[in-house]
Parts: C-alpha cells; sequence; structure tokens
C-alpha cells in the first residue's frame, strides 16, 4: 500500500537470483506485464528461452502478444526464485517505514536491486575463500561507484 492504494512490484529475476528489472505499478493487467516484458526484452537483448511465472492470466496474454507463447512455465512452485528476491524489499520497506508515493519506490527499488545484485553471492555454491574473494571485488566496485577513496 501506498498512500491507501495497492500498488503491485512486478520483479523479472534470472536464474541465477539477479533482480534484472523491477516495475511499481496499480494495476495487474495484460498491458502492465507487456509494458514488463518489453522493457526486459530491449534492455536484454535477446529472447529467453524459457520464462517462468505463477498463474496470472496477464503473463500469458503479454507472451501471446510478443509470440512467445510457447516458452512459457507456469509449474507449481517454480517461481521461488522471484518470490525469494521480494524478501529483501520486504525488510527494507519495514526499516523505511512504508514508501510515500510509486515515482520514489520505483526509483529507489530500482537502485537496491542493483546494489543487491553486486553483494548478493550465492554462498552455498562456492567455499569461504572464494567467497571473500567475492566480497572484496563486490566492495571495490561499490567503492569505485560511489566515488568512495
Amino acid at each position: 500500500m501506498i498512500n491507501g492504494q495497492r500498488m503491485y512490484l512486478w520483479r523479472a529475476v534470472d536464474s541465477e537470483g539477479d533482480v534484472l528489472d523491477i516495475l511499481v505499478q496499480a494495476r495487474r493487467n495484460r498491458k502492465t506485464a507487456l509494458k514488463l516484458m518489453r522493457k526486459l526484452l530491449k534492455k536484454q537483448g535477446y529472447s529467453p528461452d524459457a520464462v517462468v511465472t505463477d498463474k496470472l492470466p496477464s503473463y500469458s496474454a503479454a507472451l501471446g502478444n510478443l509470440g512467445m507463447k510457447a516458452k512459457h512455465v507456469t509449474v507449481w512452485r517454480s517461481n521461488n526464485r522471484a518470490e525469494n528476491s521480494h524478501l529483501p524489499v520486504r525488510l527494507r520497506e519495514r526499516r523505511m517505514q512504508h514508501f510515500k508515493s510509486a515515482g520514489s519506490a520505483q526509483r529507489f527499488l530500482s537502485t537496491h536491486a542493483a546494489v543487491y545484485n553486486t553483494f548478493n553471492v550465492q554462498r552455498h555454491l562456492i567455499s569461504r575463500k572464494t567467497l571473500r574473494k567475492f566480497r572484496g571485488d563486490a566492495m571495490a566496485t561499490w567503492q569505485s561507484a560511489a566515488a568512495i577513496i
């Protein structure tokens, strides 16, 4: 809820768990799903092998409009990666005492996703030594991006 109006957070997550894009909208219809899909296709530059979503009919309509209907997967629990990517957003929203407007939520969440992707490492897949190296690289990237010396 933002200013008493129900808003929906549309997230696109890749197979690694990195957030590709976030869209904050008031509706959950075909037009909004199509907007997200076109934005993703333009940003990524290629069509994915498969699109995993929940069973919201808006996704099917948007993918059908784009000609990608054969690649749509809606199997039970297959979209858990996207659902789990929402947890850091909920924690941050609680700390900020909710968002004040849809525009500020969109700007903040896009930035938050980029920072989260920088520091998010699949710890269970790598050794502790490699994790320390990845974290060091992420911190160096963050310091150069933030111009911290």
